[in-house]
């Protein structure tokens, strides 16, 4: 259908895209294709469900079924679309069928970082990236005491505290000399790596893993960078993500570390569109929800005839590690400043500011998120 918009993707960005436009035109075709089986849930409730009493089956809100009944769409699950023809206006599913769209929406997501890794256990290294992962790893874990996860960023921090807190021993490894290496200054760093500690992690810090080594059935041996080796049942990488970009890429649409559109979320491809994870505004790829929250109002107003431009606010991100809360609001590091911070026993207030004191970002640990609000307020836009 020429007026229809079609959407590639059934998370947060995609289901986000669908309900904007139904609050705006209850009539506008909308179709779903989902690679997987189209449910919506809420993908950070991953990294906390088990301390929190979740099971995986009480994490979905709705199954594809009855997302198209509430949204009044039409969702195809278990629909991999292979090709994008943007002459012709359709994209090819797997089995061969042709769609026609009149507006195409890109929100693919990003796929976990392998790594490179040698070893015979190399294989049965987990990542949790959706649901269905979700679910294979909480079945991995019956029985089992011990995860290994490769990672200190974010995510790996989230499932580390959700892991001891359930009782598991958890051994964590990163490259960096402290957790968050990318969003804290090493006070902060210092401060949640000491609070995770007191929880029961163990941190593996300043090494790599070389080798992941199946020593019996269900158990595995790491083999690190600097001569340890540590024992696990399970092992969890937590690396990082990659934007989806090899359809869009295949199509001739403009990918760099995502799909290239500008602030009406539009690629240089007629009626192609892109938000999410998959996504790259004006040099910035923002994995995180209130960026898709943001995208997802912006893009539905410009489908339904009312282009407008994304703006993206200040966004903190709440990290949920209970043993120690934590609230960043990333700066952007290209832009000169330097962090000042104030070290207390129970938190850490860290600024990120230019040569006249302005505020551009800022971390705050234990007692000092409760300036939360107050500094939000002053910091600047991400993207006005």
């Amino acid at each position: 259908m020429r007026n229809s918009v079609v959407i590639v993707g059934s998370g947060l960005a995609g289901y986000g895209v669908a309900r904007e436009i139904r609050k705006l035109n209850s009539e506008l075709p909308i179709e779903i294709f989902s690679a997987d089986h189209g449910g919506f849930y809420s993908k950070p409730m991953l990294s906390n469900a088990l301390s929190s009493g979740k099971s995986p089956d009480s994490i979905l809100n709705g199954d594809a079924a009855k997302m198209a009944s509430q949204l009044k769409i039409s969702i195809r699950p278990f629909c991999r679309v292979t090709l994008i023809d943007q002459e012709r206006h359709t994209i090819t599913l797997s089995d061969g069928e042709k769609i026609i769209y009149g507006q195409l929406v890109l929100a693919l997501g990003a796929d976990q970082v392998r790594l490179p890794l040698s070893g015979d256990g190399a294989e049965g290294i987990l990542t949790v990236n959706d649901l269905d992962d979700y679910k294979k790893f909480r079945d991995a874990l019956i029985g089992r005491a011990r995860v290994c996860i490769i990672g200190a960023g974010l995510i790996g921090c989230e499932f580390a505290n959700d892991l001891v807190a359930s009782g598991y021993r958890v051994d964590v490894i990163d490259i960096g000399a402290q957790p968050l290496g990318r969003l804290l200054p090493p006070e902060g760093g210092a401060f949640i790596q000491k609070k995770l500690e007191e929880a029961g992690v163990f941190f593996h810090l300043s090494t790599t893993t070389q080798a992941v080594d199946q020593i019996q059935q269900g158990r595995f041996r790491l083999t690190l960078a600097n001569g340890e080796s540590i024992e696990s049942d399970i092992v969890l990488s937590a690396v990082g993500l990659n934007p989806r970009t090899q359809l869009a890429a295949a199509a001739g649409i403009q990918v760099n570390r995502g799909i290239v559109v500008n602030r009406l979320l539009r690629t240089y491809c007629a009626d192609i569109y892109a938000l999410g994870d998959c996504a790259e505004v004006e040099g910035k790829v923002l994995p995180f929800v209130m960026p898709i929250t943001h995208a997802a109002k912006a893009l539905a107003a410009t489908l339904t005839g009312n282009p407008t431009q994304i703006h993206y606010p200040a966004m903190p991100v709440i990290v949920k590690t209970p043993s120690c809360p934590t609230v960043i609001s990333p700066p952007d590091f290209s832009i000169k400043g330097k962090w000042n911070v104030e070290t207390e026993e129970d938190g850490v207030k860290a600024l990120y500011q230019n040569d006249t004191g302005n505020i551009l970002g800022y971390a705050l640990l234990g007692s000092a998120t409760k300036e939360k609000n107050n500094l939000t307020s002053q910091l600047p836009a991400v993207l006005n």
